[in-house]
């Protein structure tokens, strides 16, 4: 990959990172967050619940089995979509700032990275939970940040979709670039925005056959620091002190 830092403000590449899994470790947030978060909206609303019609509700998925409860229920599905993804967005920000998850130990290598070209972070967990952990961890080497949006519509953008990866590219002014990523939805995502997607291979991930070939594999966030290095011109080693500025997001 060759990066160039251009006058004009615009980047030929970036390299953009998912979250849970690259950044911080674990596949994602816990299912029991979304259970307890239908119980908060359950005991807001004075909704009873029973039998076969709580599964449905407390999964992350925003399907049919999702919506035919709701209308037996008599409620709108995508209004308690929502109020349910409030509600665990809130719980799953909670838990991180009581400690349940860490990041990953070769994070270290974002900082030196962004020393020479632009960086993101692009994830399908809940945008509001994407700028905790960025704030919380003080990750402060992204010049993009973004987290799907609650509801419906953010579900139905997740990746494999390219909706927020093509948003990112936008943003930093960029054509290509990689995506790093720890699932073969990260590559599909990454092959849709025009980008090399890197399957990242850590321990949860160990054992996981890709029905996707990515451009590249690697196992520490670290070989990204010496790829970039390698295939940038010598004069170019490092970003402009005057180079992109953030353009993170507080999107509602």
């Amino acid at each position: 990959m060759t990066t160039h830092h251009d006058t004009d403000g615009r980047n030929d590449e970036v390299v953009l990172f998912d979250m849970d899994g690259v950044i911080l470790d674990g596949w994602g947030t816990d299912e029991v967050v979304h259970s307890r978060a239908l119980g908060d909206v359950r005991e807001e609303r004075d909704m009873r619940v029973t039998g076969d019609r709580r599964r449905p509700l407390e999964t992350r998925d925003y399907d049919d089995e999702f919506r035919v409860a709701c209308e037996e229920l008599g409620v709108d599905p995508a209004t308690l979509f929502r109020a349910r993804e409030e509600r665990s967005a809130k719980r799953s920000v909670a838990r991180l700032a009581a400690g349940t998850r860490r990041l990953c130990a070769d994070v270290d290598a974002i900082d030196e990275l962004a020393r020479h070209v632009p960086i993101g972070l692009v994830s399908n967990n809940y945008h509001p939970t994407v700028e905790f952990v960025v704030d919380h961890f003080r990750l402060d080497g992204f010049s993009f940040v973004r987290g799907r949006d609650l509801g419906p519509e953010g579900f139905r953008r997740r990746k494999p979709e390219p909706y927020y990866l093509n948003e990112a590219l936008d943003a930093l002014g960029a054509e290509g670039g990689l995506y790093v990523g720890d699932r073969a939805t990260d590559v599909i995502a990454a092959e849709r925005a025009g980008l090399d997607g890197v399957f990242l291979r850590r321990e949860h991930n160990a054992a996981l056959d890709l029905d996707v070939e990515p451009a590249s594999e690697i196992e520490s966030l670290r070989e990204l620091v010496d790829l970039v290095e390698a295939t940038r011109p010598a004069a170019e080693t490092e970003r402009p002190s005057s180079g992109v500025e953030s353009v993170r997001k507080r999107f509602e």
